[in-house]
């Protein structure tokens, strides 16, 4: 039989932490997940080798068991030794999927480490083998990125979303929930990478980014433009506005200039009152395209005042 080092078959060091043990298998079995590569044994094969190793060192108690086997007897990856140097053996067929290797060591009727490593010895029995089929195993979950508006998050939208999986294309519908953050996550569940053998589908996440629409989203505050004539921004005035909860008179102080901000307050984007920002109306001083006789005649007067 072959010693199989699994540190090896998922890529890690052996001083590995769990994190990056999880992490590298995660990579992997994205990466020969059959359904990703369909008809390919090859990538099969490697398939059940990856979730073998992960059987092993993603549990602390099992991985600490192998790595005093390993140590002790100083093997290498691939070395043969002679299973019956550990005991007696019945061999009974087992269909769970993994190696001979892990049957003897970790497998039902296998070899008992905690008497190995404490010196006992007797007959033990193991299974051996494995099913043609696929290993039953959860669907990887999927993240994706979906943009709004912060009109859209204020109030709360359903949006249609399309993403390709494994299992090819599909249009889904998104609630979206009043108020969610930046980088918030809305999850759809069963709609991630298809599970193989009978095993449930992973979920999906859709992660919340804003885009510009009507308000400019930074932070938790809004940021609105407004357009005012150069007479307003010159004397001052009181302008109507249509603000997230309805129409408002913001007042222009006299002598604004361009992109000015004026604070309203609790306006802004959350999703209670007590969590909501403030909203900033910008100001943009903007020359009229088409001028009356009577204003005409008063701006060429402004201009003769000019120094």
């Amino acid at each position: 039989m072959k010693y199989l080092d699994y540190y090896k078959v998922l890529g890690v060091e052996k001083n590995a932490s769990q994190d990056e043990i999880k992490k590298s298998y995660r990579k992997l079995a994205k990466k020969y997940h059959p359904d990703a590569n369909p008809g390919n044994k090859t990538a099969e094969e490697k398939f059940k080798e990856i979730n073998e190793a992960y059987e092993v060192l993603g549990d602390p108690d099992k991985r600490k068991k192998y790595d005093q086997f390993g140590h002790s007897m100083n093997f290498q990856n691939g070395m043969d030794f002679d299973p019956s140097q550990f005991g007696h053996f019945e061999f009974r067929g087992g269909r769970n999927g993994f190696s001979d290797f892990f049957n003897m060591f970790f497998g039902e009727g296998g070899i008992n480490l905690d008497d190995f490593f404490g010196g006992g010895s007797g007959t033990h029995s193991f299974r051996t083998g494995f099913s043609s089929g696929r290993r039953s195993m959860r669907g990887e979950d999927i993240e994706a990125e979906m943009q709004i508006t912060p009109e859209e998050g204020l109030e709360g939208s359903e949006k249609t979303f399309t993403i390709r999986t494994a299992a090819g294309t599909k249009t889904l519908s998104v609630r979206i929930p009043k108020g969610i953050p930046e980088g918030g996550k809305v999850k759809l569940a069963g709609q991630g990478h298809p599970g193989s053998g009978g095993a449930p589908n992973g979920d999906l996440y859709i992660v919340i980014k804003f885009k510009e629409g009507k308000y400019r989203l930074e932070g938790n505050n809004l940021i609105q433009k407004l357009d005012i004539m150069p007479w307003t921004a010159a004397l001052g005035g009181e302008v109507k506005v249509q603000a997230p909860d309805g129409v408002i008179a913001v007042k222009i102080p006299a002598g604004i200039q361009t992109d000015q901000k004026i604070r309203i307050p609790g306006k802004g984007y959350g999703r209670t009152s007590e969590s909501r920002g403030d909203l900033f109306i910008q100001v943009r001083i903007m020359n009229p395209r088409y001028l009356s006789d009577e204003q005409r005649r008063l701006f060429e007067m402004l201009k003769k005042t000019e120094r």
